[in-house]
C-alpha cells in the first residue's frame, strides 16, 4: 500500500528488515483527528502473530505513544536490564513481539509527527547504539519527507 506521495511502506520495512537483520519492523500511523490522534500500528513485518492489530494508543502512551507525543527517538538496548517487568504491560507491542533490544523514530509529515518507525530484536543487547545511529542515518536516506533528522537531533525541549 503506498501513500499518496507514492512511498511504499511496505517495501521500505521489508528492505530495512533485511538490510540490519531485524526481527521486527513496524510502522504505527496517526488516525484521524476525530479519534483523538489514536496510534494502530498499520505496516508490521517479522509479527509473531496478529496480535499487533488489535493494539490501539493514545497519545502518550505505549511506545508509539511516548514517540509520537515527545517527537524524540526511543532507544531500549536490553529489557531486561533497563526496564523492570511491571513496565512491559504499559509498552503492549514490545511484550506482543517479546523485543528485547529497540529502538523507534518518529515519522513527520509537515513537520508534525505522523508515525512512528519501530525496529527492534527478539534478544537482549543486540540493538547498540552505534547500530540505532546508522539506522537513523539509513532512513535519512530512504523516508527523507518522512524523517526529520533536525528535529529529532534537536535536544531542547
Amino acid at each position: 500500500m503506498k501513500d499518496q506521495a507514492g512511498f511504499n511502506y511496505e517495501q521500505e520495512i521489508e528492505r530495512l528488515k533485511e538490510l540490519f537483520g531485524f526481527d521486527f519492523v513496524g510502522i504505527a500511523l496517526v488516525q484521524s483527528p476525530e479519534r483523538r490522534f489514536e496510534l494502530r500500528w498499520t505496516y508490521v513485518t517479522g509479527n509473531r502473530n496478529e496480535r499487533y492489530r488489535r493494539i490501539t494508543l493514545q497519545s502518550g502512551k505505549g511506545l508509539a505513544g511516548l514517540v509520537f507525543k515527545t517527537g524524540k527517538p526511543v532507544f531500549v538496548g536490553d529489557v531486561d536490564e533497563e526496564w523492570s517487568g511491571d513496565n512491559l504491560f504499559n509498552y503492549p507491542i514490545v511484550a506482543t513481539e517479546g523485543l528485547k533490544s529497540f529502538g523507534a523514530i518518529p515519522l513527520y509529515k509537515h513537520n508534525r509527527v505522523k508515525g512512528v518507525l519501530l525496529v527492534g530484536y527478539r534478544t537482549g543487547g543486540k540493538l547498540t547504539d552505534v547500530q540505532f545511529e546508522k539506522f537513523k542515518q539509513e532512513i535519512g536516506e530512504e523516508f527523507g519527507p518522512f524523517y526529520n533528522k533536525e528535529m529529532v537531533n534537536d535536544e531542547s525541549d
